[in-house]
Order: C-alpha cells, then sequence, then structure tokens
C-alpha cells in the first residue's frame, strides 16, 4: 500500500477562523499567522506527495522507543536543535520533556496493548520539535513529525500539555502507515475519530483508568482559562465540549440525524467525527473495564486488517468492527456492543439489523486529492 504523506492538526480550521475574524487582534493575530503557517506546511506535503517522500531511516523493532526532541526556538525550520534524545536525562523545560514522555506513553499503548512496534510496526524513530512559531496555535503531525506550538496564552495554551493531543496525532501516522484513509467526507471524518480513539486510550493508559473513569475528552487543559469550554471535543458528548463568546459553540453532531453536509474542512472531517467517536465511547462503556483491551482492539484490529477501502464511509467502518469482534471474540457480549453502539448513532450494521446507509459518493472527477489539516 502507498502510504500517503500529511498534514494533520488539532486545532480545526473552523475554530482557527472563527478567531481569525475576531474585532480584537490581540486574540485574532496568533490564529491569523497559524492559519497562515499551516497553509505553507500543507504547500510543502503537496509538493513532497507530488515528488515523493524522502525515506525516513528506520531502527529495528525493539520494546523501546527512540525518541529525538528539537527546539525551534519560536521559529519554523524543522527539526530544530536537537535538545533531548532517548535516555537522555530530564530538562528544566517542561515542555521538552513531556513531549518526550507523550512519545513514549504513545509507543507504549501501541507496543504493550497491541504488540505494534513504533508508528510503523518497524520501529520507526519518533521525533518532535517544541517551541515551533511565534504563538502558534496548533500541533501536527506532517507524515514525518511531530510539531507542537506554545499556543497564545489568551485562548490554547501549550501544546504538549494534554497527552491524548499527542496521542492523537501520531495516531494519524499509524492510520498512514495501514488503512491510509482517504482526508475527505466520512473517510476523513473516520480518519479523525481513529486518532481521537486512540488518544484517548493512550491517555487512559498512562493514567491507568477504566472506560467509566475516564472523562473521554479531547485536549482537556489546552484551553485557556478565559474559554468557556473544557476541551476540543468530547467523545461522551459530541457537541458539548466549549460553547465560548471567541471560538463559538462546538459543532459536533453525536448521531447521523445530525450529519453537517459542507464543502469546507474537506467535508467537515473535523466536525462528522463525532458521530464515529460516540459510537466507540458507547461501546467502551457497554463493555467495561479497560477501553484499550477489547474495544481498543476491535478498532485497533479493523483499522490494521486490511480490509478498509481507503474511501470508507462510516457503514463500512462499522461493518469492520463488527467483523473484527466476531472475529476476536465470536458473537458474544463484545459483537452485541459494538453493533448496538452504531445503531445508537443511527448506523445500521448486519448484526444490529435494519437497513445500512448509502455509500458516500466519490469526490468530483479531476478533483484535487485533499490534504489533511
Amino acid at each position: 500500500m502507498e502510504h500517503t504523506p500529511v498534514f494533520c492538526t488539532i486545532v480545526p480550521p473552523h475554530v482557527l477562523d472563527r478567531i481569525a475574524r475576531n474585532q480584537d487582534s490581540a486574540l485574532a493575530g496568533p490564529s491569523r499567522r497559524t492559519l497562515e503557517q499551516d497553509a505553507a506546511q500543507r504547500t510543502r506535503r503537496r509538493l513532497t506527495t507530488v515528488i515523493g517522500a524522502f525515506p525516513v531511516a528506520g531502527a529495528e523493532p525493539s520494546e523501546q522507543p527512540q525518541r529525538t526532541i528539537g527546539d525551534a526556538g519560536h521559529g519554523e525550520d524543522l527539526p530544530g536543535v536537537k535538545v533531548r534524545g532517548e535516555g537522555d536525562a530530564p530538562l528544566a523545560d517542561a515542555t521538552v520533556n513531556r513531549a518526550y514522555d507523550g512519545l513514549g506513553a504513545t509507543f507504549e499503548l501501541y507496543l504493550t496493548a497491541y504488540g505494534r512496534h513504533s508508528i510503523d510496526d518497524a520501529g520507526l524513530p519518533l521525533d518532535a520539535t517544541v517551541h515551533y512559531g511565534r504563538d502558534y496555535n496548533n500541533a501536527f503531525w506532517n507524515g514525518e513529525q511531530m510539531v507542537f506550538g506554545d499556543g497564545d496564552g489568551e485562548l490554547f495554551l501549550d501544546f504538549t500539555l494534554p497527552v491524548d493531543v499527542i496521542g492523537h496525532e501520531l495516531t494519524h501516522g499509524v492510520t498512514q502507515y495501514t488503512a491510509n484513509l482517504d482526508y475527505f467526507g466520512q473517510s476523513g471524518a473516520l480518519n479523525e475519530s481513529v486518532s481521537d480513539v486512540f488518544g484517548s486510550l493512550i491517555k487512559q493508559y498512562a493514567l491507568g483508568q477504566t472506560a467509566d473513569q475516564a472523562d473521554w475528552l479531547i485536549g482537556a487543559g489546552l484551553l485557556a482559562p478565559r474559554v468557556t469550554g473544557a476541551a476540543l471535543r468530547s467523545m461522551k458528548a459530541p457537541g458539548t465540549a466549549y460553547d465560548d463568546d471567541v471560538l463559538g459553540k462546538d459543532p459536533q453532531p453525536g448521531h447521523m440525524d445530525g450529519y453537517v453536509r459542507t464543502s469546507r474542512d474537506n467535508g467537515g472531517v473535523h466536525i462528522n467525527s463525532g458521530i464515529p467517536n460516540r459510537a466507540f465511547y458507547l461501546a467502551a462503556t457497554a463493555l467495561g473495564g479497560h477501553a484499550w483491551d477489547r474495544a481498543g482492539r476491535i478498532w485497533y484490529d479493523a483499522l490494521t486488517g486490511g480490509g478498509l477501502s481507503p474511501r470508507a464511509d462510516f457503514a463500512e467502518f462499522a461493518r469492520a468492527t463488527v467483523a473484527a469482534a466476531a472475529a476476536r471474540y465470536g458473537e458474544a457480549e463484545e459483537h452485541a456492543a459494538v453493533a448496538d453502539a452504531w445503531s445508537q448513532v443511527g448506523i445500521a450494521t448486519p448484526a444490529a439489523g435494519g437497513s445500512e446507509l448509502p455509500r458516500q459518493a466519490p469526490a468530483p472527477e479531476g478533483a484535487q486529492p485533499p490534504v489533511q489539516g
């Protein structure tokens, strides 16, 4: 399978767009610059897609990650100056240490729970750059490494603070090396949702939480105190993560009845991901215990099993998870819990009965391939 280079950010473009239009230049300025920097990164990824990505030297698969943290010094050159390597002692810079630990937490979850050796399952080194840009309001995976901004301090804090943000972005790399889901429409929303799912599981694993103990929030602790909100997204209750005068109201639906049809954000990938997010939450809480065990294993099997098409829609992914549950556990409670979870968000599967949703239409003929953001 060809692994398409990607550029994917944690803060959705629609949030930054709204902030950038604010009349207060102190609030709008950082988000305008962030949008400009993100656009430049997307252009670089398109060029890489056209000319071909340079090969990344890997390491032999091992039980230990190979981490390198660079410091951009508030510039935009990547990877920046190396400040911490694998096995090095912590620094006085807490941002560097959080990035290092977050890469390790992600590696550990994938290795311990699923036997996966790094992002590509072949020992890919984990690289990250901190202190990127000036008041940069985002974090991203560019197809090769992680990059973290410090936030503007007014609306967003340091992007290394939530470990699930780190896990989310690195999981885009896992998807890149497995199902390689197209970043448009429902397949793009699934791409985002899978990253939220495993980002949340990485946080839960690090904290030792069961499904009923988890907050199921993505990016809790990232929003500055002046913002009325708890996080960027809620898997438990999509649409309730924030409701703020500057950021606006969380637009995510949690059911197909609220599915948003839009040409923006590559067909609403950051918005409609709330639907499969809630399906995973429902399956995980119905099964109980540690969510990375049974529910997470089923989602991982579906993602990596080789049966998904790059343009998979919600119905196809739902069928894949139901099939994965049956293959691993038989037609037991896991199978029923997964089928029921999809049914509760308006997506019928053969196991749940009823008619299935129609497949999404293909991208227009001749359209430029979308790039993740």
